[in-house]
């Protein structure tokens, strides 16, 4: 933790430095030369590597409080209960969890097949542990950014509807005796369903006869790696067949804030513009979102009192900000381009992912024998949409 300490506040000293250079060396036209440019560009390139240092030790800071907690509770009550007094059952049990690493490590025999009967699939795999979903949900949340913002539901079966607001009743005022005009709210509905998403993670067969070789922290890694990066570009930029709708998406997507007058820059002015598009409820939960590309573009913007809307994070835990609002990137979120939908702006608590109940592995003995590998096809279901479209707003450059 001293390490991330010194980082920041080593990033926060690069940062201001490399904002006094700027103003040193700025003309009365405002433009650098391009020596001065070029200096300035690796002050800011430094400012970023180092904030990209800080969220890997973070991330690893994470990984290791998780690692390091108990993986059992004392045992104060009978051998073989639960601290309820109740033996667990289906898929939380010990033996399911026993018999699906025996079968994922080698090829099932039939006392393993029985054991699994509770957790088999309509596509001849098994569901994952409790325990094991409960970490593969962890390593997703430490590779996707987007499900530590939304909010994150679970669900058994079937699409699930969501009642909404569409128009809500007001007021009105009236004279003595008057009557009362009627004015009711007006609900919709949205619906969340569930697409498939799979990978195929190889491994070799000399490190599943490996007992070192831990096949549970292999297949969590890969599989959030993996799984994780789909959603999260899903989640942005998904057009809603086959996959979940993206709030960039023209339909179901983020309303539009502002337009920017330019396809390749963005001003203060515009910044500002988005900040107050968005109704204030939803303001004090929103959260800039972005590319680094466009961070880079409007960390030299400055406000009405001179000062810098971009702010490095020197404490431990807490975001860069802007406008003091938090700022995240994405690589899956365009960059500046012309038409391009650069910037969001919101409470990205009203993006609802819907995680359904029961993640999938399957052994694959035979495909890639002749290598030497066994498969495992891991498959999920999942859908994401924006609940309310009016929580989040949207800059966009100019066509």
């Amino acid at each position: 933790m001293n390490t991330i300490l010194e980082l920041r506040e080593k990033r926060a000293k690069a940062w201001e430095g490399a904002k006094a250079f700027l103003d040193s060396k700025r003309g009365t036209d405002g433009i650098l030369s391009a020596v001065d440019t070029e200096t300035y560009e690796k002050m800011e390139t430094d400012v970023m590597n180092l904030g990209k240092e800080i969220e890997r030790l973070e991330r690893q800071a994470s990984i290791d409080a998780e690692l390091s907690r108990p993986t059992s509770l004392p045992i104060t009550n009978q051998p073989g209960a639960s601290q309820t007094g109740e033996m667990k059952k289906g898929r939380a049990s010990d033996s399911y969890n026993q018999a699906f690493w025996k079968a994922m490590r080698n090829k099932n025999s039939y006392d393993v097949q029985n054991a699994l009967q509770i957790g088999t699939d309509s596509e001849g795999g098994y569901l994952v542990p409790d325990e094991f979903e409960r970490t593969l949900i962890e390593a997703l949340d430490e590779e996707n950014i987007f499900r530590t913002m939304a909010k994150v539901i679970t669900t058994s079966s079937g699409d699930r509807k969501i009642p909404v607001v569409a128009s809500k009743g007001t007021a009105s005022w009236v004279d003595e005796e008057g009557q009362i005009p009627e004015s009711d709210d007006a609900f919709g509905q949205v619906s969340i369903g569930a697409y498939k998403l799979a990978t195929m993670i190889k491994v070799s067969e000399e490190l599943l006869n490996d007992s070192v070789f831990n096949l549970e922290s292999y297949i969590a890694k890969e599989f959030a790696r993996r799984i994780g990066a789909k959603e999260e570009e899903s989640f942005f930029i998904g057009d809603g067949t086959g996959k979940p709708t993206g709030i960039f998406n023209a339909t179901g997507g983020a309303q539009l804030g502002i337009t920017s007058a330019s396809a390749t820059a963005i001003t203060i002015d515009e910044v500002m513009d988005l900040f107050y598009s968005l109704k204030s409820p939803y303001r004090k939960n929103a959260i800039f979102v972005m590319n680094d590309a466009t961070v880079k573009a409007i960390r030299k913007l400055k406000d009405g009192n001179g000062q810098y809307i971009w702010q490095p994070s020197i404490t431990a835990g807490q975001p860069d900000t802007i406008l003091n609002r938090p700022v995240k990137t994405s690589v899956y979120v365009p960059t500046i381009a012309a038409g391009a939908k650069s910037i969001a702006f919101g409470d990205f608590g009203y993006y609802w992912v819907a995680d359904r109940q029961g993640r999938s592995f399957q052994r694959l003995n035979e495909l890639f024998a002749a290598t030497g590998q066994v498969g495992f096809k891991a498959t999920q279901r999942v859908d994401g949409k924006l609940i309310l479209p009016e929580a989040i707003k949207v800059l966009q450059q100019k066509a």
